[in-house]
């Protein structure tokens, strides 16, 4: 047994070597970054760092404010709504590839382009497709129907979801490639049990094969969901915020508090609020995930 363990602990110790500046670089650049960020939300940051304490007056604060309090309902439509979509489309998108369709890899490739794109280019181009004199509303009305009304970013009250017809739009290819992994992965014999049982294909979907999903499942969906609380660039290059503040999301205030309202506290705190947001689903996730299979080992 003693002689198992230095064993052990020497095996493959250049690898372990050269995992060493990774590892230095994980402590002190993320996790100290981290760190940092939460003692300086604490304090009276104004346009540089100062440890001046004044407790939870920023926190305090931040749940008074007005466009943050917008910022966070428009994530939550957004989180919700995109959520629920991309998945439904990408398992859909995933379940119909997978029949061995002709063209398949042609048509992974189209559906998948998408999220090849930049946050900021996807914005750009809705934005001129949602824009009223010479998008989607300027060609229908031209086909004759001179009634239709499409222009979700110039109203206040809907502009939030032409964001999301936007990120449904790049989201859904990737949600298709992961679901597409997944269904590839599935035993065939499980398929043929099923048709000898008689089940319809809609039932073995949702009573079988996906609950057999369910790694893929949650881990599309902490990916999806860590997307969505820092999306900043498709609202700066779709709306920039507007009509007004109606499209604000968390991390764009931070950015304004930050490097124009010259309020490094402020902008601490929404930081903060963020990644309690994203540790909320990644921590679930992780002792599902790892401590799930220590305990099936």
């Amino acid at each position: 047994m003693s002689s198992t363990r230095p064993n052990q602990l020497f095996r493959n110790i250049s690898s372990k070597i050269a995992a060493i500046p990774m590892i230095v670089t994980a402590l002190f650049v993320f996790v100290g970054g981290t760190i940092w960020t939460v003692v300086y939300s604490f304090t009276n940051s104004g346009l540089l760092p100062r440890l001046q304490w004044v407790g939870l007056d920023q926190y305090e604060r931040l749940w008074a404010t007005r466009k943050w309090l917008i910022s966070i309902e428009n994530l939550a439509i957004y989180g919700l709504c995109m959520l629920v979509l991309v998945f439904v489309i990408g398992f859909i998108l995933a379940a119909l590839i997978d029949q061995k369709i002709r063209f398949e890899d042609t048509i992974r490739t189209v559906i998948l382009y998408p999220y090849a794109l930049s946050f900021v280019v996807t914005g750009l181009v809705w934005q001129w497709m949602l824009n009223p004199e010479f998008g989607v509303q300027k060609v229908v009305r031209g086909w004759g129907w001179e009634s239709f009304t499409f222009d979700p970013l110039y109203s206040a009250d809907i502009a939030i979801y032409g964001v999301l017809i936007a990120g449904i739009w790049q989201g859904s290819g990737l949600v298709m490639v992961l679901m597409l992994a997944g269904l590839r992965g599935i035993d065939q014999d499980v398929w043929k049990a099923s048709r000898v049982d008689g089940i319809p294909t809609w039932k073995a979907y949702i009573f079988v094969i996906i609950p057999m999903m369910r790694p893929v499942f949650v881990t599309t969906l902490v990916i999806v969901v860590t997307g969505i609380v820092k999306i900043y660039d498709l609202i700066v290059a779709q709306t920039g915020g507007g009509p007004g503040i109606s499209t604000e999301v968390p991390a764009k205030y931070v950015y304004d508090m930050m490097f124009q309202a010259n309020n490094l506290g402020q902008g601490f705190a929404a930081s903060t609020m963020m990644l309690v947001t994203v540790a909320l689903i990644v921590i679930p996730w992780a002792i599902l995930e790892f401590g799930g299979s220590k305990h099936r080992d």
